[in-house]
């Protein structure tokens, strides 16, 4: 029999038992109103009780009671047992989260909506000089550097912001924010002082070695070009072997040109002028033509806008030399290269399509590194220092412009640069 069920039959029989008891003596009304204040005055106790022991956190054991009370302790007092539980469990978790990111090699930062500190850990307190004092105040007024500040307020956390540690230059950091939860960021900083340290010894190395090489190649090319003078050709050999030398020393002499080319790229500070691109491409245009002269025009050039932009003609120049020069080579003699400069809502483009051999869709992320040339099988032998789009993919950085290369093969390729409209300066 369930406790509710005692309980009513308990009521029941009192009231029955006072019904019998009010017959016999004519006071059923007293006796009723008797039996109704006694019960509620043993609810209002037993509430009061409950009231009390819950108040004091219904740790302890509970009060010894019977009937529905009884199960109402013991119900309670069981869920608050598992709350416990729960609780401990939890809190070790917690402890294990905290030492786990404690010993992270990484500093990382909670930040609340407000950019106020929430939470950091060991890292973070060495390489940012934080305080557990800190906790509550807002990251900007602690990290001042403007590009951080700027960085945090972009809402923009596709790439990380370089800056140097507050409490020692000579520590860079990569600093990343992710997004999680209602409004809380995750502030991420990553020691890359010996990457940056190796990247600027790589510059230096070809700088160097590109500054080097070129005295004795212009001394060999120049000796190479009077042998050939004096070359009466009466001996083929001689002959063959002075133009295979000239030809791989022009080759080497173009490889530590571009190499120089992307080390300036890489270290030099932007330039800003209005450019006249519709100009530019004209130039460009005519110039690749009059290189392959006695072949039947192959370029169209297409102005939709006269839109002049601003940035470094030279390096202008130079990218769009060899996206055109790229078109050029790897499509067959007798195919149109398309050369369009138009302008979209968001962008102002530039589009150089071929009808050549086309990339193969494994091969587009990587055109752009340095020295890298697809594996295809080519009709004809094409030369190249495989430094082109690793030129083009620097300039259009230092612009503020993206590349996007669609290609199929065996139908050509497009390569498409888009300049931000900001940089519009006519």
């Amino acid at each position: 029999m369930g406790v509710w069920q005692k309980e009513i039959i308990t009521g029941l029989l009192l009231f029955v038992a006072v019904a019998i008891a009010g017959g016999m003596t004519g006071l059923f009304m007293p006796l009723a109103l008797a039996l109704t204040l006694g019960i509620l005055m043993r609810q209002l106790f037993q509430i009061n009780r409950f009231e009390k022991w819950i108040r004091t956190g219904g740790g302890a054991k509970y009060p010894k009671t019977s009937g529905i009370w009884e199960e109402i302790y013991y119900h309670v007092y069981r869920i608050k047992k598992t709350e416990k539980k729960r609780k401990k469990k939890l809190g070790k978790m917690v402890d294990q989260f905290r030492q786990s990111t404690e010993a992270l090699p990484d500093a990382a930062i909670v930040l609340g909506p407000n950019d106020e500190i929430e939470w950091a850990n060991k890292a973070a307190r060495e390489v940012f000089g934080l305080q557990q004092s800190d906790k509550g105040q807002r990251i900007p007024n602690l990290i001042r550097f403007p590009e951080f500040i700027r960085y945090l307020k972009s809402g923009n956390y596709s790439e990380p912001v370089i800056l140097p540690s507050p409490i020692n230059h000579r520590i860079t950091l990569a600093v990343r924010i992710i997004t999680y939860g209602a409004g809380l960021r995750l502030l991420l900083a990553q020691d890359v002082t010996q990457l940056k340290k190796m990247e600027r010894m790589r510059k230096d190395f070809v700088a160097n070695v590109s500054h080097e090489l070129r005295t004795p190649l212009t001394v060999l090319k120049g000796y190479l070009e009077t042998l050939q003078d004096m070359d009466d050709g009466e001996s083929p050999l001689l002959t063959t072997s002075f133009q295979q030398m000239h030809g791989q020393t022009e080759r080497m002499q173009h490889l530590v040109d571009d190499l120089l080319l992307l080390t300036r790229l890489e270290t030099q500070q932007k330039k800003t002028e209005c450019v006249n691109v519709p100009a530019l491409l004209s130039q460009i245009c005519k110039e690749a033509q009059t290189l392959h002269d006695g072949i039947p025009a192959r370029i169209e050039l297409s102005l939709e806008t006269d839109v002049h932009i601003t940035g470094e003609e030279q390096e202008l120049r130079s990218a769009f030399t060899n996206l055109l020069g790229n078109a050029l080579k790897y499509s067959p003699d007798d195919s149109l290269v398309k050369v369009r400069w138009h302008r979209t809502d968001e962008s102002i483009v530039l589009d150089v399509e071929d009808q050549g051999e086309g990339i193969a869709a494994a091969d587009i992320p990587r055109v752009t590194e340095r020295f890298y040339r697809s594996e295809v099988k080519r009709i004809k032998k094409v030369g190249g220092t495989g430094l082109g789009l690793a030129i083009v993919k620097h300039v259009l950085m230092r612009h503020d412009a993206k590349l996007n290369i669609a290609s199929e093969l065996g139908k050509g390729s497009q390569f498409s640069c888009y300049f931000p409209v900001k940089r519009v300066c006519n």
